[in-house]
C-alpha cells in the first residue's frame, strides 16, 4: 500500500468496551441465557452502565426476540422500570430503568438487543433538472396521429408518509384542485399534542415531495404534486425528538398503511449509526416496513466534512445504514436546469457505513456497506415555509422572498433532508405508473437509471444522480404480473428501452447497475430478466454470496449473466463502475480501517475520516446557510 509522504493521519480513539457491568451478584434475577450480556448492549449504553452513579436511570429501547411474555413486566417492576411505549407491530418497548438493571435484563433469553432512546433533531427548479417535467403529462396516439389517451403522473392516489416535524396544512402548497388539503391524516408522537410545524423542517420536506403548482406559476412544484400526505410528527418545536418517536411512527404506519394507502415513507432525519443494522431498532423497523411492501427513503446525513473542511468517509446516518432503505445524498445543481455542472455537495455524508456489532471476544465487526444508494438535488432548495416557523424566524436570510402571503411563503433549506423527498416523490410516481412494483424493484429502477457524476466516487454518490425521466420510462416497461415468477423470465412487456436520457439538451447514459451491500452489479439482464430478489421480502443484496474475502452471484436469486464489480471507482461520468480505481471492493468485506485517502486496511480503526461513534444525538439532515454555491453550514 503506497501512502503519500507527509499525509496527515488522524487516529480516532475507539471506545473501550468492558466485559463486566451491572449489579452485585446477589441482586441479579435468574437469567435464562448464559451468553455474555454485553453483546446485546449498544456501545454507548455500555458506557453509561460502566460510568453509572448512584441511582442513575436511562431511557432505552428493548428489542425482544418475539412478543415479550407477561413475566417481563413483573421483572421490570421489581427493578423500578417504567414502560413508556409499547409497539403493536414491533417486538420492542421503550422503558426507563435503573442503569444497574440493564445487564440483568440483557442476560435474559427473551431480550434481543438494548440501545439508548437516543435524542434527535431534524436532519426550486427540481421539476426540470430531475426530469420530472419531461414525464408529467404523457399522451398516446394511434395511426393517423389521433390522440387516444392522456395520462398525468403526479402521484395521485399514492400516500407518502412524511415522518418529520409536522406539516402546516394551511399552506397553499398542499391544496388539491378543489382547495382541499391533501394532508389526509396527522398524528403527533412528540407529546406536545400538536401536528402543525412550528419548527419548519417537515413542511419544507413535504412540499419537495408533493407540493402543488399553485405558487409562482408552478415554479416550485414538488415531484409528486398530487399525492396524499400522511403527517407524522416526531420532532418537537425546537426540532428535537427521540428514537422512540420514530419507532412509534413506524409502528403506526405498519398498522394503518392500508387504511391510508401509504406506499412511501420519507425520513429526512438520522442519528449517528453506531449499532450494526442487524441490531439497530430503527433499521429493524425499516426492514419490517420494507418487507410489508413500503418503499422507505432515508437521508444519508450531512457529515461529509469536518469543521476544518477535511473530507470525511464513514458517516452515513441511521436508519440510512439499513440495506433495505433507499439512502439519498445531496448534490449541488448550482441553480441550473442542465446537469453538466452538478456535483456532490461537500457536506453530504459518504460511505461506507461504520455501524458495528461486538462479538463475545469484544471484537468489533463493521458493516461497511456501500452507501448512499443515489443522489438528488439538495442545495438551496426552495420549499414551503410553515407559519412563523423557528428556522425562518431565527434565520431570516432563508426567506426566498416569493410572497408576503403566509400561505404562499417559501424558504431555502439545504441538506440530504431536501434530497430525500425528491427520491420519495419519484417513488410515488413510479408506483402510480406501475402499482405492482415491489420496494426492491423501485430501488433497482432508481439506481439503474441514475446518472453517474464525473469526478465523484461510488462511496460519495452511489449509482449517481436521480433521473425521473428514465426511471418512469423503465417502470412503465416492467410487467405487472410478476408476483412469484422464477428467476430469468422476461421482466419487460416489450422491447428494452433506450438506456440513455436527454434532458435540457444534454444526453447522458444510465448507470446500468445497482448497489449491492458490499459491491455493485451491472448488466442488461437486471432489467430484461426477473430476479428473485425483486420479490417481496427480499433486498437486492440477497443476490450475493460472501465470505471474508470473496463475493459471488447467488444463481438461485439472480441470473448468472449479471456481473459483480471489483473496485470502487471515481466515475468518468459514464456507467456505474467505469472510471479510475479508488478502492478494492474486497476491503469492505473485512472489518477494515479507512485512511484519509479512502484506502481500507485491517485493524478496525477509522483513520482521518471523521467521528466513528457519535454523541447519540439524532441530527437533522438540513444545512441552514443560504450562501451562494455549496451550502456548507450544518445544524446540530
Amino acid at each position: 500500500m503506497n501512502i503519500t509522504d507527509g499525509k496527515r493521519w488522524i487516529f480516532l480513539l475507539l471506545m473501550a468496551v468492558g466485559l463486566t457491568i451491572g449489579l452485585p451478584l446477589a441482586e441479579l434475577p435468574k437469567a435464562e441465557s448464559k451468553s455474555a450480556p454485553f453483546s446485546k448492549l449498544a456501545p454507548d449504553l455500555i458506557q453509561q452502565v460502566r460510568s453509572q452513579r448512584g441511582g442513575s436511570r436511562a431511557s432505552v429501547v428493548v428489542q425482544f426476540n418475539k412478543v415479550p411474555p407477561p413475566q417481563i413486566d413483573a421483572l421490570l417492576t421489581n427493578y423500578g422500570a417504567t414502560v413508556k411505549r409499547r409497539f403493536s407491530r414491533l417486538n420492542a418497548r421503550v422503558m426507563e430503568l435503573p442503569l444497574n438493571a440493564v445487564e440483568a435484563l440483557a442476560s435474559r433469553n427473551e431480550v434481543r438487543y438494548i440501545s439508548p432512546d437516543r435524542q434527535m433533531t431534524s436532519c426550486g427548479h427540481i421539476e426540470n433538472t430531475t426530469g420530472t417535467a419531461a414525464v408529467r403529462v404523457q399522451t398516446s396516439t394511434e395511426l393517423g396521429g389521433q390522440t387516444t389517451n392522456t395520462a398525468v403522473f403526479d402521484g395521485h392516489g399514492i400516500g407518502i408518509a412524511i415522518v418529520d416535524s409536522g406539516i402546516d396544512v394551511t399552506h397553499t402548497a398542499f391544496k388539491d384542485q378543489y382547495g382541499l388539503s391533501r394532508v389526509i391524516v396527522s398524528r403527533d408522537f412528540t407529546g406536545e399534542d400538536r401536528t402543525d410545524d412550528p419548527y419548519g423542517h417537515g413542511t419544507h420536506v413535504a412540499s419537495i415531495a408533493a407540493g402543488n403548482n399553485q405558487i409562482s406559476n408552478g415554479l416550485y412544484t414538488g415531484i409528486a404534486s398530487n399525492a396524499n400526505l400522511i403527517n407524522l410528527r416526531i420532532l418537537n418545536s425546537q426540532g428535537a425528538g427521540a428514537t422512540s418517536n420514530l419507532l412509534a411512527a413506524l409502528d403506526w404506519i405498519l398498522t394503518y398503511r392500508a387504511t391510508y394507502d401509504i406506499r412511501v415513507v420519507n425520513m429526512s432525519v438520522g442519528t449517528p449509526a453506531i449499532d450494526s443494522y442487524a441490531n439497530d431498532p430503527l433499521c429493524q423497523a425499516v426492514r419490517l416496513a420494507t418487507d410489508s411492501g413500503l418503499v422507505v427513503v432515508a437521508a444519508a446525513g450531512n457529515n461529509g466534512k469536518d469543521v476544518g473542511g477535511t473530507r470525511l468517509y464513514g458517516q452515513i446516518h441511521s436508519p440510512g445504514n439499513e440495506p433495505a432503505a433507499i439512502t439519498v445524498g445531496a448534490m449541488n445543481t448550482f441553480g441550473t436546469d442542465e446537469r453538466a455542472d452538478d456535483v456532490v455537495t461537500s457536506y453530504s455524508s459518504r460511505g461506507p457505513t461504520r455501524s458495528f456489532r461486538t462479538d463475545e471476544n469484544n471484537v468489533r465487526h463493521y458493516d461497511n456497506l456501500m452507501k448512499p444508494d443515489l443522489m438528488a438535488p439538495g442545495n438551496k432548495i426552495v420549499g414551503a415555509a410553515s407559519a412563523d416557523n423557528y428556522l425562518l424566524t431565527n434565520h431570516p436570510e432563508l426567506d426566498a422572498n416569493v410572497s408576503s402571503n403566509p400561505r404562499h411563503r417559501m424558504m431555502y433549506l439545504s441538506g440530504s433532508s431536501m434530497a430525500t423527498p425528491i427520491a420519495a416523490g419519484t417513488a410515488a410516481l413510479l408506483l402510480q405508473a406501475n402499482p405492482n412494483l415491489t420496494p426492491s424493484l423501485v430501488k433497482m429502477i432508481l439506481m439503474y437509471t441514475a446518472q453517474p457524476l464525473a469526478g465523484a466516487n461510488t462511496l460519495e454518490q452511489g449509482a449517481g444522480e436521480i433521473n425521473v425521466e428514465g426511471a418512469m420510462r423503465l417502470a412503465q416497461a416492467i410487467r405487472s404480473d410478476l408476483v412469484t415468477s422464477p428467476v430469468g423470465v422476461p421482466l419487460l412487456t416489450g422491447s428494452e428501452p433506450a438506456q440513455e436520457t436527454t434532458l435540457n439538451a444534454q444526453t447522458f447514459s444510465w448507470a446500468r447497475g445497482i448497489i449491492l451491500n458490499h459491491t455493485y452489479a451491472n448488466g442488461d439482464e437486471l432489467i430484461t430478466r426477473y430476479q428473485k430478489v425483486y420479490g417481496r421480502g427480499y433486498i437486492l443484496g440477497d443476490s450475493v454470496i460472501e465470505s471474508s474475502s470473496t463475493q459471488s452471484i447467488d444463481a438461485h436469486k439472480i441470473t448468472a449473466s449479471v456481473l459483480l464489480g471489483t473496485n470502487i471507482v471515481t466515475s468518468n461520468g459514464s456507467l456505474l463502475g467505469d472510471g479510475t480505481v479508488f478502492l478494492d471492493l474486497n476491503f469492505l468485506l473485512g472489518d477494515g480501517l479507512i485512511l484519509s485517502d479512502g484506502i481500507l486496511g485491517g485493524d478496525g480503526i477509522l483513520i482521518g475520516d471523521g467521528v466513528l461513534v457519535g454523541d447519540g444525538i439524532l441530527v437533522g439532515d438540513v444545512a441552514l446557510s443560504a450562501v451562494t454555491g455549496d451550502d456548507t453550514s450544518s445544524m446540530r
